[in-house]
């Protein structure tokens, strides 16, 4: 025998709620597209015709129904936060980490190396445990930010004109 599927019926909160979220645009893509979904379903539409229409699996159709049924509106729609691996090593112990790299090598030795620094920072407890390839990651400097976008403006005889209004020499083809 075959099992009967759950109709999915939004009360007329649920239904606002939908509703302003489409319609407001400041929700993600992919809360938009569990939201139609959730508007199909309660349209009582086929898994496979929503599915079709909104470029998903038919999968991801039942397991936000699933998802709805046991959980609520909310959980439908959004993610549950993810855990992640805890960062280690706090600002305290980067900055200390990298006031030791700027400090005097240990006696017998020229210059820091990663696995100095990354021993030195154990014995001196910055931190329980610490690999070398870390301690290359908090030493790294930053990526430099994106270069800033320069407009141009052209005068009316083929000349650049700068911000200050000036009159900058003439660009040159470059072959």
């Amino acid at each position: 025998m075959a099992r009967k599927p759950q109709l999915i019926k939004l009360s007329t909160d649920e239904q606002r709620s939908l509703k302003t979220s489409l319609t407001k645009g400041s929700t993600s893509a992919r809360s938009q597209t569990r939201a139609r979904i959730l508007d199909l379903l309660h349209r009582q539409r086929a898994p496979a015709d929503i599915a079709a229409v909104l470029g998903v699996g038919v999968a991801t159709v039942f397991n936000i129904k699933r998802r709805y049924l046991t959980e609520g509106l909310k959980a439908a729609l959004h993610d549950k936060p993810r855990s992640g691996q805890p960062c280690r090593i706090d600002g305290t112990a980067r900055a200390k980490i990298t006031a030791l790299a700027c400090s005097t090598a240990p006696a017998g030795h020229a210059r820091w190396t990663l696995r100095l620094l990354a021993d030195k920072a154990i014995e001196l407890g910055f931190c329980e445990s610490i690999s070398h390839s870390t301690v290359k990651e908090v030493l790294k400097k930053p990526a430099p930010a994106a270069p800033q976008t320069v407009v141009v403006h052209w005068g009316d005889n083929g000349r650049v004109l700068g911000e200050d209004g000036r009159h900058p020499a003439p660009l040159q083809p470059t072959f």
